[in-house]
C-alpha cells in the first residue's frame, strides 16, 4: 500500500473515523465518561478544600 493510498472506510468498519477524530460511544460508555467526568470534579474540589483546611486551620494559631 502507498503511504498516502485512501483506503476504503469499510476495511476499518463503520464508524472507525465518524468525523473531528471524536469517537462514537455507546449509551453505556457516554455514561462512564460522564461518571468519569464527575469523579474528576469531585476529587478536584476535595483537594482544593483540603488546602483551604490546611491554610486557615494555620492562620487561627
Amino acid at each position: 500500500m502507498k503511504p498516502n493510498a485512501v483506503v476504503p472506510r469499510s476495511q476499518f468498519g463503520e464508524g472507525s473515523f465518524p468525523g473531528n477524530g471524536n469517537l462514537k460511544l455507546t449509551p453505556e460508555q457516554e455514561k462512564i465518561h460522564e461518571l468519569e467526568k464527575r469523579l474528576k470534579d469531585a476529587e478536584l474540589e476535595r483537594d482544593i478544600l483540603k488546602k483551604a483546611i490546611g491554610i486557615f486551620s494555620k492562620s487561627g494559631r
